[in-house]
């Protein structure tokens, strides 16, 4: 166990890391991390918005401007997270990016972009911090954002929804390998999430469905069963069980956080 937390709450004690931490689902977890104990890496391609973020929430986080797609970057990060809070407890794989077209027109560049950052950073972020995780000893939570969309496929979504059907066969792959280090690897997949990232989805889907701006995001709001898009805040509660000693039992599995929208 590390040292002393920041304050009380079901991560007490515990040291985490968060990609993709600065905004959208990311901040939502990081924020709640911290309130509930734990001290938290905000590792984020955008360092400014990684930067005002941590300062925000004090000394119970620092920010780290990682880049996934590069091994250097990884390494460096899971160095400067060990020696800051003395150790590793909790990942939280959640940085990727989206882009979307008809299959005729998917480019190499494209594809290469999403599995560079959606599932090989995914997967050698998790290798690098579950080594460490093996060398301390103390076991560990790991938690992949897959999404709905890697539970089927979308027309104007193929490489995307690749993706993260990759993520979610990751996750049961390296759940059952690293369980036997007590390090439990999970996955949330989020359904329709109100964040700056879908204002780009519905732009797309304007763009390739002849929609006037808004219109998606509003049909996809009233299509899930609970009634509303979900909110970053929504999947934070999912992220803080997965994280906690509550979810010890819990091996290999990507649990839907999405009103409804899925069931598997």
């Amino acid at each position: 166990m590390a040292g002393p937390g920041h304050g009380g709450g079901k991560l007490a004690g515990r040291s985490a890391i968060v990609t993709g931490g600065a905004s959208g689902i990311g901040e939502a977890i990081v924020r709640r991390y911290v309130a509930e104990g734990a001290r938290v890496a905000i590792a984020d391609i955008d360092s400014r918005a990684a930067e005002d973020l941590s300062s925000e929430l004090g000394d119970a986080t620092f920010a780290f401007k990682l880049d996934v797609t590069e091994p250097a970057s990884i390494s460096a990060m899971v160095g400067a997270v060990a020696a800051r809070f003395g150790g590793i407890d909790i990942l939280v794989n959640n940085a990727a990016i989206f882009d979307m077209a008809p299959v005729l027109d998917v480019t190499r560049e494209s594809f290469d972009r999403l599995f560079a950052v959606n599932v090989r950073g995914l997967f050698f972020t998790l290798q690098a911090v579950a080594r460490h995780m093996v060398e301390q000893g103390r076991g560990g939570k790991i938690i992949n954002m897959a999404s709905q969309a890697g539970r089927r496929g979308e027309a104007l979504v193929s490489a995307y929804c690749a993706t993260k059907a990759a993520v979610i066969s990751l996750t049961q792959s390296a759940g059952l390998d690293l369980i036997k280090h007590r390090i439990n690897v999970n996955g949330i997949a989020p359904g329709v999430v109100d964040t700056p990232m879908w204002d780009q989805v519905d732009a797309l889907f304007a763009r390739f469905e002849n929609r006037p701006l808004g219109e998606k995001k509003r049909l996809v709001g009233e299509a899930v069963p609970f009634g509303r898009m979900g909110r970053p805040d929504d999947h934070a509660g999912a992220a803080t069980f997965l994280a906690s000693a509550d979810a010890d039992f819990v091996v290999a599995q990507t649990l839907n956080v999405d009103g409804g929208n899925w069931m598997s």
